[in-house]
């Protein structure tokens, strides 16, 4: 198995697309492509492709060590420590624009879901509705929101509108000092919402993935 069939094989593991992928690990959907064809034998930013895929460089790269899952390669003798991952909750898009007045939400009672990337112990997961967001992101989804995490010009995030406490999830957009909103779907009506005090940043969508 050569490094795009290792590629290959942990993102479909992780439910994910390769435009989800590559947002996960900063790259573009067609290098996923290149890279799970086998046109690219040695990829940029293979640590962080490897984290979005939950395993090691040196996994992907050569197939030996393990992967974080606990899948062991036929030429290892390295033991690896333990994956971190943390349990958070499943919350709704009302809760989530509320999430910086955390003690009104009853955290304990929401489904808890494994976040397969580090995040900080405020992290959250919703699940994707409507179509504002596709192809890149299907309704039905489920995104793991941090919002420690920062979030930059190109960065997936949730948002508060300040109007009516609800979320909204959207691609931030900055071009000369202004902060947009835009919408993936270039059908969608509204393509960028301008953020001009009438919302807030919650958190950075640090991970993507179909819900089961």
């Amino acid at each position: 198995m050569d490094l795009g069939k290792r590629v290959e094989k942990k993102r479909v593991q992780l439910g994910m697309t390769q435009a989800q992928l590559g947002l996960m690990a900063g790259l573009a959907q067609n290098s996923i492509h290149n890279i799970e064809s086998g046109e690219t034998k040695r990829p940029r930013k293979i640590d962080a492709l490897a984290e979005a895929l939950n395993c090691t460089p040196e996994y992907l790269l050569f197939g030996i060590g393990e992967t974080q899952d606990g899948e062991k390669s036929i030429n290892s003798n390295v033991s690896l420590g333990p994956t971190l991952k943390a349990a958070v909750p499943l919350i709704s898009w009302v809760q989530a624009g509320a999430w910086s007045e955390i003690s009104e939400i009853k955290e304990y009672d929401a489904d808890r879901y494994l976040c397969p990337v580090k995040c900080s112990d405020q992290t959250f997961a919703l699940k994707v509705h409507g179509v504002s967001m596709e192809p890149k992101f299907y309704e039905g989804d489920l995104i793991f929101v941090d919002p420690e995490a920062e979030c930059v010009h190109g960065s997936y995030v949730v948002a508060r509108l300040d109007d009516n406490n609800e979320a909204t999830f959207k691609q931030l957009i900055i071009e000369s000092g202004q902060k947009f909103l835009k919408a993936a779907n270039p059908n969608w009506p509204e393509q960028l919402i301008p953020i001009n005090g009438n919302c807030t940043l919650v958190g950075k969508i640090i991970f993507a993935g179909k819900s089961f």
